[in-house]
């Protein structure tokens, strides 16, 4: 079988100090929580039986380090067995290494994603008009937002500025007000991981993929580390209306995470988060092929500000949440004819990498050819009793 991706792809660059966790699927067996290390994949089950319960842990690295760990299974053996059109179900593959966690996103956190929002309100989905839209509204506004800082004195006197010349927008208001904008991206237990399809509504005609870093936190609201993540989105159905957010985001499968949670440490900390250089390549059956970037230091709130608007006082979440940061990726490349701009067709790869997080790689089906999502919360308890862990 032919890998979605490299070892060398796969791993962060400096592996060996690095410690991830990931979850496999055992045949005959299940879920199984793992560590990933260069010479193979090691069972955590005698620490804890999910990630959620291993990140409630005190000191989850220590507690690991100090444990003998079970081999199980090779990389090479995953990731040869990691594509879902070819995957040997007697073979053990990765899942995404999220399982009992809340699946939030904040949105319109960069300032060429919040551009992007306005004019898909504008446009009311129609693709066709983007383009002229674009010019009009940064004739107005500007490009350039990026010094405005979100909830502050000169933001509220541009919302004012904006009002009168009829322009404001939803968008502008949690891209640069005093609040964030917090919403369920996915139900617990639905993400994908690498090698799975994402999925796109085979109604959606406009359609892009969102490359983010998401961190990973636990119920006491500490960051515990960081992953990849593809926040799939629908820009036709959420430019219709912003109450079809819910539908526009959480469809089957169109919420990828992984390939594994890396663990803050001496050698990877919430700074090299701040830093990150995330690439995205986008490749069509046809030959199209897209690429794109997205820069954490452009971010408009940092990410423990996003951390704060997303549990705290107000928000609890008992077995903790993760939370996708935002992308400043807004496709516009045409793809289907001028004016068209991009968007997805059956059969796309995605490929999201950044060094230090490894890569993420997902091909795209419509949502109602995937195989639905069946194991969610009673299987996993089940699951997790049958085998004597809690």
């Amino acid at each position: 079988m032919t890998s979605v991706v490299s070892q060398f792809d796969f791993l962060p660059y400096d592996h060996e100090h690095a410690l991830l966790i990931g979850r496999i699927w055992q045949p005959e067996l299940g879920p199984v929580l793992v560590c990933i290390r260069g010479d193979g994949v090691y069972d955590l089950s005698a620490i804890a039986a999910t990630s959620s319960q291993l990140f409630e842990l005190e000191a989850p690295a220590a507690a690991i380090r100090q444990t003998t760990l079970p081999y199980l299974t090779s990389l090479d053996t995953l990731l040869s067995n990691a594509a879902v059109a070819t995957r040997d179900l007697s073979q053990p593959w990765l899942l995404a290494p999220i399982d009992l966690q809340a699946v939030k996103a904040s949105g319109v956190t960069f300032v060429a994603s919040m551009l992007e929002r306005v004019i898909e309100e504008q446009a009311r989905g129609d693709a066709g008009k983007a383009e002229a839209i674009r010019a009009a509204i940064t004739a107005v506004i500007g490009d350039n937002l990026s010094n405005v800082i979100p909830g502050s004195e000169a933001a509220a006197t541009l919302k004012q500025v904006l009002l009168a010349q009829g322009v404001w927008s939803q968008y502008l208001e949690v891209g640069i007000g005093p609040d964030a904008e917090i919403f369920t991206k996915a139900q617990v237990l639905s993400a994908v991981g690498l090698g799975d399809e994402v999925g796109i509504h085979p109604k959606s005609a406009w359609n892009n993929p969102e490359p983010e870093i998401v961190l990973v936190i636990n119920s006491r609201g500490a960051v515990i580390g960081a992953t990849l993540g593809n926040d799939v989105n629908l820009r036709d159905f959420e430019g219709r209306s912003a109450l079809l957010l819910g539908k526009a985001k959480d469809n089957n499968a169109s919420c990828a995470v992984g390939p594994f949670i890396r663990l803050f440490d001496s050698k990877f900390s919430m700074e090299d988060v701040r830093r990150a250089e995330l690439s995205m390549q986008v490749d069509g059956k046809e030959g199209f092929s897209l690429k794109g970037s997205s820069s954490m230091s452009m971010i408009s709130r940092d990410p423990l500000e996003l951390v704060k608007h997303a549990i705290g006082p107000h928000h609890q979440y008992p077995d903790g949440l993760v939370l996708f940061l935002g992308t400043m990726f807004a496709p516009t490349q045409d793809r289907l004819g001028p004016g068209q701009g991009f968007t997805h067709l059956v059969g796309d790869i995605v490929t999201i990498k950044t060094p230090a997080l490894g890569c993420l790689v997902n091909t795209v089906n419509f949502t109602d050819q995937i195989a639905p999502w069946t194991f969610g919360i009673t299987a996993l308890l089940k699951n997790l009793a049958q085998r004597q862990l809690s």
